[in-house]
């Protein structure tokens, strides 16, 4: 019997790899069309596997908030501590597959006095015991601890992926957010020439008004449009402060010594990113790749409800010595050991089992639509962006013209006004028209490079490309 209880261990580590009631696993078929729509152009020279965030937005001093984000930032450190939480439960329910080997001494001493004793006399017995044992191992016959390891793996993998979304996320809103300040400054500096500009105005109609050249409406107009200019700055100000503190918050703590900025037009950012079809480009990213880990999870959870209808077997084993001195612990005699198998077969429980094995598959359903959706989003995402990406470059041209003439229209207003060939007013609307036609080109801008990161983070950024900071 002591030989038999020595090779039941090795003989149930056989058993460890049973069947599995688990649902064959099969990705369900992309929802969506197999080709971009006709306004989407993904057409370009770079492709997206082989860049890097670096060279995605290559500007120093951006590159310098983004890698203080990625370090700093409070939401991206709460990511990253998920994901070892993540790990360390996987770990957890990994461990439960292999026994769990405990050495356990002990000593006890029981005195029965004499008038309690079968003989009459005082006793003072003494045990000592040192065990090697396994205590309630679960031999997994129907893979019900194998599918909740399963599921913890895939559970893990997609906190990780998780992880991956929000800092690809992190690095398209600080460069957003970045491009968001750079655009106010440059619009703030357009609104103080402007201001420089009408006031040079309004001392010129104030002059003309002193020896009769021009009215007191003139000299009104040309002051309201220097308060104007001076309105627009003070609320360009204010965003660009808005802004500025937006960054902080998501950078977390400003790098010292930062490179200086560069105007919109230096930023460098590639917008001529090649995409592939949508079957290829949307199933590389992390937020679809987590959706699907996550209905991996439900599929493995499933095989593990199953296998609670079927008997769970335990294994309770220990090998040692006993005596009732220490110097006899390890006598020839004194082995000892314990071997304790367990059954439970369920058999009424009010149907919670089945209910299990319900919520089991209804939680599966939830994941499938789950996954449709988000590969759903991912495709307006990126087909919106590619479509914003053509028509914006399309608009930043003809907002450049439009700047371009609107800027000659003001040259030869103001000189025809100075010859007395044109009145105030027609200056005033120039002025305005061109002020406005500056201000569109900045905004058109930053939103065509913001569209770049933008796409670049929605089609799963650095997917292959291994990240460093």
């Amino acid at each position: 019997m002591r030989k038999f209880a020595q090779r039941a261990l090795p003989g149930a580590l056989i058993l460890l790899s049973g069947c599995s009631f688990a649902p064959a696993y099969q990705r369900p078929a992309a929802p969506v069309a197999a080709q971009w729509p006709v306004s989407a152009k993904p057409a370009g020279e770079r492709a997206i596997a082989g860049l890097s965030w670096q060279q995605m937005l290559p500007g120093p001093r951006l590159q310098a908030l983004v890698k203080a984000a990625l370090e700093h930032n409070r939401d991206m450190r709460i990511a990253v501590a998920r994901v070892e939480e993540a790990r360390a439960l996987y770990g957890i329910a990994r461990a439960d597959r292999l026994p769990t080997l405990n050495v356990n001494a002990s000593a006890a001493a029981t005195h029965v006095p004499g008038d309690l004793s079968a003989t009459g006399a005082e006793q003072t017995m003494r045990r000592y015991d040192v065990n090697l044992g396994v205590t309630a191992f679960e031999l997994d016959f129907w893979g019900r601890v194998k599918s909740l390891s399963a599921a913890a793996k895939a559970s893990y993998l997609a906190t990780e992926q998780a992880r991956e979304v929000f800092r690809l996320s992190l690095i398209a809103d600080v460069a957003n957010a970045y491009l968001t300040v750079q655009e106010l400054q440059e619009r703030a500096a357009l609104a103080r020439a402007t201001i420089e500009t009408r006031k040079e105005s309004r001392f010129l109609v104030q002059k003309r008004r002193d020896v009769g050249l021009a009215g007191d409406l003139d000299f009104l107009a040309a002051d309201g449009a220097y308060e104007t200019a001076r309105a627009q700055l003070a609320d360009l100000e204010r965003s660009r402060t808005q802004a500025e503190n937006a960054l902080t918050l998501l950078v977390g703590a400003e790098p010292a010594n930062l490179p200086p900025a560069q105007r919109l037009s230096d930023q460098g950012i590639p917008l001529d990113i090649a995409v592939a079809v949508p079957s290829e480009a949307l199933l590389t990213r992390p937020d679809i790749r987590a959706a699907e880990q996550k209905l991996i999870a439900a599929n493995a959870n499933i095989g593990a409800a199953r296998a609670a209808f079927l008997p769970r077997v335990g294994l309770s084993l220990a090998l040692g010595t006993a005596g009732s001195s220490l110097s006899g612990l390890f006598d020839s005699g004194s082995g000892a050991w314990s071997f304790t198998p367990n059954l439970v077969q369920p058999l009424f429980d009010s149907g919670r089992t089945k209910a299990s094995v319900d919520l089991a598959e209804v939680r599966k359903v939830i994941a499938v639509a789950e996954y449709e959706k988000s590969i759903q989003q991912a495709f307006r995402e990126v087909a919106d962006l590619l479509a914003a990406r053509d028509k914006l470059a399309e608009q930043l041209k003809a907002q450049q013209a439009a700047e371009k003439s609107q800027n000659e229209r003001l040259r030869l207003v103001e000189a025809r006004y100075k010859a007395g060939a044109s009145s105030y007013l027609e200056v005033l609307d120039a002025q305005r028209d061109a002020f406005s036609a500056q201000q569109g080109t900045v905004q058109v801008r930053r939103a065509l490079l913001a569209s770049g990161a933008q796409l670049y983070k929605a089609l799963g950024g650095w997917a292959g490309v291994m990240w460093s900071s």
